[in-house]
């Protein structure tokens, strides 16, 4: 395997594709002998991760590039950097991600969060019915990794809403089982002119994070991912589950996304962020310096 730090996309192609097809045997093992971290929370208290798990659910768009994601070693390099920048604790993903970066060796002393739920692929007619089609809590206790997070939209004129409940909820009890942090990221939701539309109001995304509280038998590993939304102090205020910042889309006014990120952090159940597509490209295209500017803000 290439210096992952170094390789272009296409040598970090290669190397892992020939991985794949005559050893694939080499992902167990790689997550076997992963170093891995004391605690969640580093030296700050705070906890900064790097999400890609939005091409598993068939969401590659980026800005007006609706097929910004969609190559994957450039996907790759842009991890690469984002996750050697100090203050930079761990990286969410699908199986597929997560076991490209064990191959690289980017996944040492990282916290490493399985991606569970990405049946509800973007733009379909079944969006809202979010299914299991990816991690699950043993397999996630058996790689070694530290939790699993959950995409948990309330559609309340889907039906289909009541069953994405259901498996949530049974993924925070299996996950809290293994003493495992169970992240969800609820939302309200409506379907305006045929396409889900998360609804960003205060008194939704509370009421989204209450619900969220609430799954599962038990809230003890239970952490919640909640967008940065205008009142954030009533939203923070709506439970004491240890809260990670969403970053949302990639913004072309940085400075103004900053302010807001850095306002919504000094709220007290905020501990921290899990940003993807707004750090893996930003405007000015510097992965590092969009990168060390929000650490910087923890």
């Amino acid at each position: 395997m290439p210096d992952y730090l170094t390789a272009t996309g296409e040598e970090l192609v290669r190397a892992m594709t020939s991985t794949r097809l005559q050893d694939p045997g080499a992902i167990p093992a790689a997550a076997a002998r992963r170093k891995r971290r004391a605690s969640l929370v580093g030296e700050s208290g705070r906890l900064m991760i790097i999400a890609a798990d939005h091409p598993a659910r068939g969401a590659l768009r980026v800005g007006e590039d609706p097929l910004a994601m969609a190559d994957r070693g450039d996907l790759l390099r842009r991890l690469a950097v984002a996750l050697d920048r100090p203050g930079v604790d761990g990286f969410l993903g699908t199986a597929d991600m997560v076991e490209d970066l064990l191959l690289m060796g980017a996944l040492d002393d990282k916290v490493v969060l399985g991606s569970m739920n990405r049946g509800g692929l973007a733009g379909t007619a079944f969006e809202i019915d979010d299914r299991m089609t990816a991690y699950d809590a043993a397999t996630i206790a058996a790689m070694g990794y530290d939790g699993g997070k959950m995409l948990t939209r309330i559609d309340p004129d889907d039906p289909a809403t009541v069953a994405t409940l259901e498996a949530c909820a049974r993924a925070v009890t299996e996950l809290a089982a293994h003493h495992l942090m169970a992240m969800v990221e609820p939302f309200i939701s409506h379907r305006v002119g045929g396409r889900v539309r998360n609804d960003l109001s205060p008194e939704a995304v509370i009421r989204s994070a209450t619900v969220a509280a609430g799954l599962g038998a038990t809230s003890a590993h239970t952490w919640l991912k909640l967008p940065v939304v205008d009142d954030m102090e009533r939203v923070a205020a709506a439970t004491t589950l240890p809260v990670l910042l969403l970053g949302g889309e990639a913004s072309v006014d940085q400075p103004e996304t900053f302010e807001r990120w850095q306002r919504a952090l000094k709220q007290p159940t905020v501990v921290g962020m899990i940003v993807g597509r707004a750090l893996l490209y930003p405007p000015d295209g510097d992965v590092a310096a969009a990168v060390d500017r929000t650490v910087g803000l923890l």
